[in-house]
């Protein structure tokens, strides 16, 4: 398949297509890939990820509020919470097969058949983000509909509040000593591409816990369920 073609399937597949060519170059292009061919990389998707994790976030919350009118706020932040996590996104991606439109940097390329959960949800927000700017918000919502209707109609309260040991941490802390974790960034090493992140919470200043992850907010979920772990042994 030419890249062409490629394009053109990725674009059947959103439900869109571009108008601006090179606002989906962009979406598709990796900092890695950016940094070693400055002369024709026009820039990579990072803004573009900041975009779309806004607009996703806004269209969610509606939808769930569609879906659940009698949910209370704290239950549509957990599952909000859950739809738009790494995991998640990362997993739509996959479906898409977005991996394989994705310019990447020569460390990346050779893992393109296993990319990074973080890698490919980073993508899927870009390619969020240039919709909007390519087709505005009414094309975001439609293609998101799809994509996710089927996981909000199967949400499970109980499930999902399961994995989130950051909610379940700060209820515990406010209810036992009326404070919330405090979150310390204590490493990131390794390459650009390919970081590994170190976090410590710390309740009433004494340390519960350090976890690691691929990035910040999945080292500060390790360090959160290393912490609710052992209060659940005492």
């Amino acid at each position: 398949m030419s890249e062409i073609q490629g394009l053109k399937k990725l674009q059947a597949r959103l439900r869109h297509s571009f108008k601006d060519g090179g606002l989906l170059q962009t979406a598709l292009t990796h900092r890695s890939f950016h940094s070693e061919n400055r002369a024709v990389s026009t820039g990579h998707f990072e803004r573009l990820e900041f975009l779309g994790d806004a607009v996703l976030g806004l269209i969610v919350s509606e939808m769930l509020m569609r879906s659940y009118a009698d949910a209370d706020e704290g239950t549509l932040s957990k599952w909000r919470a859950s739809l738009v996590n790494e995991a998640t996104l990362s997993e739509v991606a996959k479906s898409l097969e977005l991996g394989q439109y994705l310019n990447l940097g020569r460390g990346e390329a050779d893992q393109r058949g296993n990319l990074r959960p973080r890698l490919l949800a980073s993508a899927f927000e870009a390619i969020l983000g240039a919709v909007y700017l390519d087709g505005g918000f009414e094309k975001v919502k439609s293609f998101l509909e799809v994509e996710l209707t089927s996981r909000i109609q199967n949400l499970s309260t109980e499930t999902e509040y399961a994995s989130d040991f950051k909610t379940r941490l700060q209820e515990w802390s406010q209810k036992r000593y009326r404070n919330v974790p405090e979150y310390v960034l204590l490493s990131a090493e390794g390459p650009e591409h390919a970081k590994t992140f170190r976090c410590e919470v710390l309740i009433e200043g004494q340390s519960k816990g350090i976890g690691t992850g691929n990035s910040r907010k999945t080292a500060e979920q390790d360090a959160a369920r290393i912490a609710f772990t052992q209060i659940e042994r005492k």
